[in-house]
């Protein structure tokens, strides 16, 4: 009887509870500063995704030397985005750029002070610098693929400086940093403000634009095209590897879309993040089936690098807004994507500009597609100030790379000779090869 009554007790103390009590500001604080965290470096792990899916797509000759761009392009734009790059994006933007030349450096003295009122929207400065800080690798990435096997090293560097201290910066801060795409006079002209949840456009298409330029600027790597316009195939060191890196990436975009969400303080930006998780896995699925049945009824054969490209194609297609779709819609959206990349990569070749690894048609074409489609599942949107925000970042980006682009190849140089290009640019840059035992490497071993 003893144990019935304390236990029909506790019942009544447990109805009195409120079913959903707020949590404090701190609290909330510290699980907004935690998605931050976990999502930078799940975005960070991404870029060893890209650095396996370019060292899987490129010759063998050139994989120790892609795998050195994407170290170098991770780091340098770490100490750019410290050195100006985050105040140029967020700090006192004034329409179309924040502070030029400030140096980041953490203020967390209003939460430190004692007696502090902890906003429950609110996050640790560092938290948010860094999960900030880890999408401008990832625009850096992009180019690195594209441009491989025929680029001189240091001159890649600059560029990459370049991007992610000035060019990255300037149009982010149009609309993440609260600039004119996100400014009431822009909605009122074109209906309603540009959206783009995670950077479909920023990010991707910011990559892929710059990328695309670079390839043109520099040419296609020798052989790759006939004199009759046909494209020689020069397929890659490794297969498996590319798919390691896709999935490494698949795993990172979970980190990129759900912890753009910038919060998770509260029941309903928890659903928030797990709704953006679900539709950003269906979009990649999507995106790589479509892909496997187009090359299927195309060439009669799947390609591997196709779906790879597929799921990748689908996962940009979605970031522009991950969270509005319904699972079904979202798969679909990638699967658009994923038929886009199929007939993109065949596109370029026609146009004689050389994308080794087909990042132009995933991050380009499919930012541009995942962008537009914000306003099919998005009431808040218009296509046409969808539209508007995808050209006035394209046509700065386009500008703006080829003037550093054409200024390093007519003052440093950027391409490598024809015979360090036939050699390979692991020995020609760097002195060494990837795989020694399959090499000219392999010749010194066995003498």
């Amino acid at each position: 009887m003893t144990k019935k009554l304390l236990l029909a007790g506790a019942g009544a103390m447990l109805l009195t509870v409120p079913a959903s009590a707020a949590v404090s500001g701190e609290t909330a604080y510290i699980f907004n500063s935690l998605l931050f965290l976990i999502g930078g470096f799940l975005v960070m792990w991404m870029a060893a995704g890209f650095a396996m899916l370019e060292a899987g797509l490129v010759r063998s000759k050139n994989v120790a030397d892609i795998c050195v761009k994407n170290v170098g392009l991770y780091a340098l734009a770490s100490i750019m985005w410290m050195l100006m790059g985050y105040n140029l994006m967020y700090q006192d933007v004034a329409g179309y750029f924040g502070t030029f030349f400030s140096l980041w450096s953490p203020d967390d003295a209003a939460v430190l002070a004692e007696g502090a009122e902890i906003d429950a929207a609110g996050y640790a400065a560092g938290s948010d610098f860094f999960f900030q800080m880890v999408f401008v690798a990832t625009t850096a990435s992009i180019v690195s693929g594209t441009v491989a096997e025929r680029i001189k090293l240091f001159p890649f560097f600059i560029f990459t400086a370049v991007l992610a201290g000035l060019i990255y910066p300037i149009q982010g801060s149009w609309e993440w940093g609260g600039g004119w795409l996100n400014s009431e006079g822009f909605a009122a002209t074109f209906g309603a403000e540009f959206s783009d949840f995670a950077g479909s456009t920023l990010v991707h298409s910011t990559g892929g634009w710059a990328a695309l330029v670079g390839a043109i600027v520099l040419g296609p790597r020798l052989g790759r095209y006939t004199k009759e316009g046909k494209v020689r195939p020069m397929p890659g060191s490794s297969l498996p590897l590319a798919t390691l890196g896709t999935f490494i990436l698949w795993f990172g975009w979970f980190g990129f879309n759900g912890a753009s969400q910038l919060a998770l303080g509260s029941a309903s930006d928890a659903i928030s993040v797990s709704n953006i998780f679900v539709n950003t896995n269906m979009a990649a699925a999507g995106g790589a089936f479509a892909a496997a049945i187009v090359t299927k009824l195309v060439y009669k054969k799947v390609d591997l690098s196709m779906v790879l490209n597929g799921a990748l194609a689908g996962l940009v297609s979605i970031t522009a807004e991950p969270l509005t779709p319904l699972p079904l819609t979202a798969c679909l959206i990638g699967a658009v994507g994923g038929v886009l990349v199929v007939f993109a990569v065949p596109f370029f070749d026609k146009l004689k500009i050389d994308d080794v690894v087909g990042a132009v048609s995933v991050h380009l074409v499919c930012g541009i597609w995942g962008t537009l489609a914000v306003a099919i599942t998005n009431p808040d949107t218009t296509f046409l100030a969808q539209f508007i925000g995808v050209v006035a970042i394209g046509a700065f980006v386009v500008v703006t790379s080829a003037i550093v682009w054409l200024a390093l190849k007519y003052t440093l140089g950027i391409r490598l000779s024809e015979e360090e290009e036939e050699v390979g640019s692991d020995l020609a840059e760097l002195g060494l090869e990837a795989y020694p035992e399959f090499g000219r490497g392999s010749q010194k071993l066995s003498a």
